[in-house]
């Protein structure tokens, strides 16, 4: 689910974080425990290369001078799980044209250049806030399957 911002602060995904951490909590009184939970983040390193790209392009980068000034960004520490979703981009960016009043998938945020604006779009970044590492680990630490671990 969302983190408790709602990944950029907009209220429907605030909502989500909400209803899930609630059912979360509802299915250990009913009998059943969620063995993990995840919650999608941004990194600060790659909304870093993000916005120095886009000023290296001439952007001002909606006005922000700094990362600190957005505080969707959280430190790369947390993230726990990485998931390469390279081929499904194309799925990706139709979804998000979909919502065409909340986001410009072809403006300056999403249009940085094709290797960086795929690689946005590729990864998923998340941070585990319950349960454990599960077995399926990248050369980098990360976890690269959110059910890996999981017994049924």
């Amino acid at each position: 689910t969302y983190d408790e911002f709602g990944g950029y602060g907009h209220p429907d995904h605030i909502q989500a974080h909400r209803v899930a951490m609630k059912a979360a909590e509802i299915s250990v009184e009913r009998g059943w425990d969620i063995p993990k939970i995840y919650w999608n983040i941004m990194p600060r390193s790659v909304v870093q290369k993000g916005m120095d790209a886009m000023k290296e392009i001439g952007s001002d980068f909606f006005g922000v001078e700094s990362i600190d000034e957005l505080p969707f960004v959280k430190e790369d520490s947390l993230v726990h799980a990485v998931i390469d979703g390279n081929d499904f981009v194309e799925q990706k960016q139709g979804a998000m044209r979909a919502h065409r009043t909340q986001i410009a998938v072809d403006g300056p945020f999403f249009a940085l250049s094709n290797s960086l604006g795929m690689q946005v779009f590729g990864h998923e970044y998340y941070t585990r806030v319950k349960g454990g590492a599960g077995p399926a680990i990248n050369s980098e630490g990360y976890e690269v399957d959110l059910f890996s671990g999981i017994r049924l």
